[in-house]
């Protein structure tokens, strides 16, 4: 049986809570204010959204970077000086409103929040064992929706200020909250060591397969839905933060029981059942004329993201020990590959047709269900680690 409050009470797990929570507010500033801030300020284009789109994922593809600097930082030190940068580009964002600016502010933005990503990963599979990490990792997911709902509901309040006093607001919380978390680092005794050099091995390849088609089906969401709903459906920066505020309520009650449905039903099921919502989810958008239909299926796609914890907790049960933080890095960077791809060729589609980029995400959603299906059933209901 397993004991929740202790696994709370664990000093990795406040660590992990505060710093998930400001990286989340903080992301979540960026992420409300920016489509309206580049459409009305700063005045870009489709084309150029695309651009700064796929600048933002760059720093994905450095998350490999981590391994080298591991040799020079314990990996909670650079966790928070992660936290640090990435709200430092926030911040930096409502003073830039230019197509030049914006790709300066974002890209230092998504170091931190990459680098954070990779560390948060690893630190997590590494403290808690696998019939734990679900419910560690799926209550630290509730706690990003709860730190982008508080966010949210700032900027709603608030969204007759300054674009640049909003930005402020956004990122100020995490420059704070990474300098506290110097101070409060966990203790690292009693891990095993972490290989250090360059992790890519063969029977991990149903991983990366699965993390790279991940990564590139969530930028159909991140760039080209909320593009929709502001450019096509003229939705105000009032009524997106009130989307944003919506989902990231429900993902706050919804995540925690997602790592019991983990280790109630395995991570192949819940995959299947998410990438076959997903596949209809992007067929909808293709033909979607609605704003009314264009929000909802915003909602939902963004509640499919919930389940996507489940590809690293099947990683936890198939991985040696020792190569969890260098793959964890290599999972981001894999991840990004794609990712940085696609929002560019999606941002030169959506110039010919706005449907383009979602049928392009229907080809990744059926990639991903098929790919699911190769997850062994063996590891359904019975967990156990490879060896080395």
């Amino acid at each position: 049986m397993i004991n929740l409050e202790e696994l709370k009470n664990r000093p990795i797990y406040r660590y992990l809570k505060y710093l998930t929570l400001v990286q989340a507010a903080a992301f979540m500033g960026w992420n409300a204010l920016y489509t309206n801030f580049a459409v009305e300020v700063a005045h870009l284009n489709g084309q150029q959204n695309g651009v700064i789109q796929s600048i933002r994922e760059v720093p994905g593809l450095l998350s490999i970077g981590v391994v080298a600097l591991l040799l020079v930082f314990r990996e909670s030190a650079l966790a928070s000086l992660s936290i640090l940068i990435c709200g430092l580009g926030v911040v930096a964002a409502g003073w830039f409103p230019t197509f030049y600016g914006q790709i300066f502010c974002v890209f230092t933005l998504s170091l931190g929040f990459h680098f954070f990503e990779a560390i948060n990963q690893s630190l997590t599979l590494q403290y808690f064992k696998i019939v734990e990490a679900p419910l560690i990792i799926s209550r630290l997911r509730s706690f990003t929706a709860l730190g982008s709902l508080s966010m949210g509901l700032v900027i709603l309040l608030f969204s007759w200020l300054d674009y640049r006093v909003l930005f402020g607001l956004a990122g100020s919380l995490a420059l704070v909250v990474g300098a506290w978390s110097f101070f409060h680092q966990p203790d690292a005794s009693g891990l095993p060591p972490q290989r250090r050099g360059l992790i890519l091995k063969k029977r991990y390849w149903l991983f990366y397969v699965l993390t790279g088609l991940s990564g590139a089906r969530r930028q159909i969401f991140s760039v080209f839905a909320i593009f929709l709903l502001v450019e096509r459906f003229h939705f105000s920066l009032s009524q997106m933060t009130f989307l944003f505020f919506f989902n990231n309520t429900i993902n706050w009650f919804l995540n925690p029981y997602i790592g019991l449905a983990i280790n109630r039903v395995g991570e192949r099921t819940l995959l299947l059942w998410k990438y076959t919502g997903v596949l209809a989810i992007c067929v909808a958008y293709v033909f979607c004329e609605s704003p009314i239909l264009a929000a909802g299926l915003y909602v939902l796609d963004q509640l499919s993201f919930c389940f996507t914890v489940s590809i690293r907790t099947f990683f936890q049960k198939i991985a040696a020990p020792e190569d969890i933080a260098p793959s964890m890095a290599m999972g981001v960077t894999v991840n990004h590959i794609i990712a940085v791809i696609v929002p560019f060729i999606g941002g030169v589609m959506w110039m010919m047709d706005h449907r383009l980029p979602f049928l392009m995400g229907v080809f990744f959603a059926l990639g991903s269900l098929v790919m699911t299906t190769f997850i062994s059933q063996d590891l359904e209901r019975a967990p156990s680690r490879a060896g080395a």
